[in-house]
């Protein structure tokens, strides 16, 4: 019986503008399978969600998928563009952390990280960015600490909003991903998948 990877995120998980099996979600399930690993992808993306409206959302998402093995939080990006306080970003991400835990304890999760572009510098964004790594540090998650390294502002990874990844940079989105996930799905696998 395979175990799951629950990946809850907003558009960046979605696969806005590409489609989901472009996503980087269903690219790492190709790693996965490449590799012979014993998991499944589940995208619970959702363009335009918010940490707010992930944390609204959240309840349902685990009625349908109770208990994930390892759980990927993709959410707070657009949080930072809109403005919103760090401290409800922070709040919102450890209430989903906590939630996703208490309804199944052993679950192994994955945050990954968001940075402000840099034409939206300055304390906003320096705050935005730390919150990331201490909700991580809190809740003893593997962290990516930006998922759009490289790929924000990139013409040749984004859409035309100079944002949103296209297929191009959702491939970059799973690489930058997938050294931090691969272990996780290693340490438990059977003998036979390495």
């Amino acid at each position: 019986m395979k175990r799951t990877i629950l990946f809850f995120g907003n558009s960046l998980t979605a696969g806005y503008g590409v489609g989901a099996a472009l996503a980087f979600p269903a690219l790492l399930q190709a790693k996965i399978e490449t590799e012979r690993l014993p998991y499944q992808a589940i995208n619970a993306g959702r363009s335009g969600d918010t940490s707010t409206g992930g944390r609204a959302r959240l309840a349902e998402t685990i009625a349908r998928h109770p208990r994930p093995d390892v759980f990927v939080l993709e959410l707070g990006a657009n949080d930072g563009l809109r403005g919103h306080q760090p401290a409800t970003t922070r709040a919102n991400l450890d209430a989903i952390l906590d939630a996703v835990r208490h309804h199944h304890a052993p679950v192994r999760c994955l945050l990954l990280g968001m940075q402000l572009p840099p034409v939206l510098g300055g304390p906003f964004a320096a705050a935005f960015s730390g919150l990331f790594r201490e909700v991580a540090g809190r809740h003893n998650c593997a962290f990516v600490p930006f998922l759009l390294d490289g790929i924000i502002l990139n013409p040749a990874l984004t859409l035309s909003d100079r944002v949103h990844p296209n297929a191009a940079g959702q491939q970059r989105m799973a690489e930058v991903v997938w050294p931090e996930l691969r272990p996780m799905l290693l340490t438990d696998a059977p003998a036979t998948a390495l």
